[in-house]
């Protein structure tokens, strides 16, 4: 018999399960075991980890558990559990097995089962608020109509999705300004900020597509979904159980009826077959429409979380394309500067170009030679005056000509 390091919860108290029988630092409570990071914790599965069991009657309970008793527990294959381990990441997946779901979303790591919940340990703020927040919906809702294992999903869905739109709400109220500034002043700090921001925009979207593409995919699969419904097959299972052993019982009784008195060969060995057979076909097809209904069910509980995570990933598509757009407009506005810093140095190349007349000019009368124009003051003043007028019709021609070109808005 295997033995487990159980402590259960104080009666009374609101607290959940994970803060307490811990040791304290600095009068601070911290439980002993948790799910990322303990040092007494083996890594890679290899040793036992801080798990928290929540029964149907909201009482939960740290447990300490190695990786073979749970699977042996919970009837899972290795590679499911390898999904729930903190030292990996993988993205959110929900898998319906025999007699567990197993639930990896966000920080969000459990395994539902038919009559209880493990759920790894750790302090993060979402599993506390999912133990509290079972506890009390078990505890308040003892007759409800919902399954325990859907109430579990749902509540697991929930704070899921809660907690993606309220990081989408708040990259909005972060980005939204950020763009408005960056569209009025562009500055290196602003981009900056921009491109750190969008990075985490597409690793949210990733994380959020990831949801719903998983719930998509349970809504289109039946068998995935008939699979889920954790409850009906416990019940079915001892049902065929109390059924055999019935049947095993009338059976033995016959035959030491038989022994004593004789029996018709029909009413002897022809009863029980047909009392079997009629009850398997019975339990058949009650089972059949007890899982269409079941099936229907669970499929407006995916679909209310898949409308909520779809209007998150739309949000977060909006964002990407107001980021898009101001991106477009920032780069339009730069094409703009740069045409008009490509207008200002054909400007200035066209009166560099005229300037030069002048330097020609003045090395044609600066060479030594001699001539009459040199006689006369006057006729530097002439030259330079006809000079400067040829300069500016060169230049006002150019002009002109850019113009009717289409080069330069003038």
């Amino acid at each position: 018999m295997e033995q487990f390091n159980l402590s259960s919860r104080p009666p009374g108290l609101p607290k959940p399960a994970s803060f307490h029988n811990g040791t304290k630092v600095d009068g601070i409570a911290r439980p002993q075991f948790h799910g990322y990071g303990a040092s007494n914790v083996k890594k890679r599965g290899q040793g036992s980890r801080s798990w928290i069991r929540i029964d149907r009657n909201g009482n939960s309970q740290i447990i300490v558990l190695d990786k073979a008793t749970l699977m042996r527990q919970c009837s899972l294959p290795s590679r499911d559990l390898r999904l729930l381990d903190p030292l990996f990441v993988y993205p959110s997946t929900i898998l319906g097995r025999e007699k567990a779901i197993v639930v990896n979303l966000e920080q969000i790591r459990c395994i539902i089962m038919a009559d209880e919940v493990i759920l790894m340990n750790s302090l993060d703020s979402s599993v506390l608020q999912y133990e509290s927040e079972l506890c009390q919906r078990l505890k308040k809702d003892q007759n409800e109509d919902l399954p325990f294992e859907f109430g579990a999903l749902e509540l697991a869905l929930e704070i899921a999705c809660t907690l993606l739109d309220a990081e989408v709400t708040e990259l909005e109220i972060e980005i939204y300004p950020l763009l408005e500034e960056l569209a009025s002043s562009i500055s290196t700090s602003n981009l900056e900020h921009v491109r750190r921001l969008k990075s985490r925009l597409l690793a949210l979207t990733r994380r959020v597509q990831k949801v719903r593409d998983e719930l998509e995919h349970l809504m289109d699969d039946d068998g995935d979904m008939a699979e889920m419904y954790l409850t009906e097959k416990k019940e079915r299972t001892e049902d065929c159980f109390a059924a055999d052993q019935f049947l095993d019982s009338c059976a033995s009784a016959n035959n030491w009826g038989s022994k004593s008195a004789p029996v018709s060969p029909v009413s002897s060995s022809g009863r029980p077959q047909l009392e079997k057979a009629s009850s398997i076909g019975k339990h058949e097809s009650t089972r059949s429409s007890s899982s269409r209904l079941h099936i229907e069910e669970l499929e407006m509980l995916l679909e209310a979380y898949f409308v909520v995570i779809d209007n998150t990933l739309s949000k977060l598509l909006s964002l990407k394309e107001y980021i898009d757009d101001t991106e477009d407009f920032i780069n339009i506005k730069l094409d703009n500067v740069q045409n008009q810093l490509i207008q200002f140095e054909l400007l200035l190349s066209a009166a560099t170009f005229v300037v030069t007349i002048f330097a020609v000019v003045t090395g044609v009368f600066g060479m030594n030679f001699v001539d009459s124009v040199f006689d006369f003051a006057s006729n530097f003043n002439l030259v330079l005056i006809i000079s400067g007028l040829f300069c500016g019709f060169v230049y006002l021609i150019f002009l002109l000509y850019v113009k009717h070109r289409r080069l330069l808005h003038l």
